[in-house]
């Protein structure tokens, strides 16, 4: 065969295997009623429930803080994140939070806040440490 027939079947199957990685992180929302059927790792998209108790102590537990979500649907659900507050935290307007539910509560492995801002949006993402 020809070098550069060895070369494209090349090409197109790291293409093939770059695209078929990348689908993998290509998931919808989803909400709580889902979170609780599936049992697996999904992207929940919410609004904090400012209303609801926001647990965070610094001094007894830097990488904890718990709050409440309101999904698309209308359904509250407390979250937890093992990781520090983000700043502007009670400002946000939207939240989109990754993780898996565990005895009626959602474990984030990471969120992203949209924040309102006077000129622009802006968006803080947190990872949590486990």
């Amino acid at each position: 065969m020809k070098k550069s027939v060895i070369i494209s079947i090349i090409f197109v199957t790291a293409a093939v295997f770059l695209l078929i990685n990348a689908s993998g992180d290509l998931t919808t929302y989803s909400n709580f009623e889902e979170a609780k059927s599936k049992g697996k790792v999904v992207k929940l998209v919410g609004q904090l429930a400012k209303d609801q108790e926001i647990y965070y102590d610094a001094a007894k537990d830097p990488n904890y803080l718990s709050f409440y979500v309101t999904d698309q649907k209308g359904i509250t659900n407390k979250v937890v994140l093992k990781a520090a507050k983000p700043q502007d935290f009670e400002l946000s307007e939207q939240i989109v939070i990754t993780g898996k539910m565990e005895n009626d509560i959602f474990v984030a492995q990471d969120i992203l806040l949209k924040c309102p801002s006077k000129y622009k949006d802006e968006e803080v993402y947190v990872k949590s440490e486990s």
